[in-house]
């Protein structure tokens, strides 16, 4: 036997039961009260500019034992800042300090870090205008600001 009210005047009350069930849900109220875009450095966007403050090395999570090469960008729109990952071999060399990147989110569970590395939310895709991928391929180089 069900739980749930039968009968004509019963959808006042089930909608009711519906709307209690529904409030719950974490990931629901998340995203009824835009809870996600009010906490995000990015503040609901994908990408966003930045300037490079200093690099820094982020020890891997156990049983990993790398140094994953990251930055600390400030946000141009909030001057917020954030570390950013910097993907492939020897690519915090094409990154200096006060060079302006591009960055997004690195697509970890639910908007939470990836893999072993604590914290880091974000990855770096440009420097100055040109995509990191083809600065490390050699088919650019790196443009002077």
């Amino acid at each position: 036997m069900s739980k749930k009210s039968m009968g004509l005047g019963a959808g006042k009350k089930l909608k009711l039961r519906r709307k209690i069930s529904r409030l719950k849900d974490k990931l629901f109220v998340k995203k009824v009260r835009n809870l996600k875009a009010k906490s995000d450095p990015l503040q609901g966007a994908s990408q966003a500019k930045g300037i490079v403050l200093e690099k820094k090395q982020v020890e891997a999570k156990q049983p990993n034992s790398a140094m994953r090469k990251c930055a600390v960008v400030q946000l141009v729109k909030n001057k917020k800042k954030v570390k950013a990952f910097i993907p492939g071999d020897n690519a915090q060399k094409m990154i200096a300090e006060h060079d302006e990147v591009m960055i997004e989110c690195i697509g970890g569970k639910m908007g939470r870090a990836k893999g072993d590395m604590p914290g880091i939310r974000w990855q770096v895709i440009k420097v100055n205008d040109q995509s990191l991928k083809a600065l490390l391929s050699k088919k650019i180089e790196k443009g002077r600001r």
